[in-house]
């Protein structure tokens, strides 16, 4: 197993629908370890496939019942409100108040080709909706209202311009 690298806001990859998965094989099968793996490591909750830059439609979670593994999920029904502070691996050190549905029903099918229906609600509604969100190319900012954005656009903006400020000076200089 490898811990592989979290893409981070700004990579087109995360605003990208991501592809369906066709070969339940070894390769997933591997993929998924190193997700888990990957998701520990991180730490979170949930990881979908193209936070490592694998852009299908496959994604891990452990809300604390051990890891498991999703393959073409799909929401089938949501139901009810629940507002809870929510962050994300992609856009780490921030986070915001979203409200998401509080129950789902989760459709897919694991690595073995079975298939899934899975009803959950509160943190595991909410893990399964956020890594759904990232496989359809939906990043956590554009759950937020218009001025929550823009604010969290300008906190973003300034933190890709501080760490670029602070590589600049030794690429010029051949370092």
């Amino acid at each position: 197993m490898a811990t592989l690298p979290i893409r981070l806001f700004g990579d087109p990859v995360l605003r990208q629908e991501t592809a369906p998965v066709a070969d339940l094989d070894a390769n997933l099968a591997r993929l998924a370890e190193d997700m888990i793996e990957t998701m520990y490591a991180a730490p979170g909750i949930g990881l979908a496939a193209n936070q490592v830059g694998v852009s299908r439609r496959m994604f891990v979670y452990d809300v604390g019942e051990g890891p498991h593994v999703v393959v073409n999920p799909r929401i089938a029904e949501s139901d009810g409100e629940w507002s809870y502070f929510e962050g994300c691996l992609s856009i780490p050190d921030l986070a915001w108040d979203v409200v998401r549905p509080r129950r789902v029903r989760l459709l897919g099918v694991d690595l073995e080709g079975r298939e899934l229906d899975l009803e959950a609600e509160d943190l595991l509604a909410r893990c399964f909706q956020h890594e759904i969100d990232h496989l359809d190319g939906v990043l956590l900012v554009s759950r937020l209202d218009t001025e929550r954005r823009k604010e969290a656009m300008r906190v973003l903006r300034t933190r890709a311009f501080e760490s670029s400020a602070l590589v600049a000076p030794a690429a010029r200089s051949g370092l």
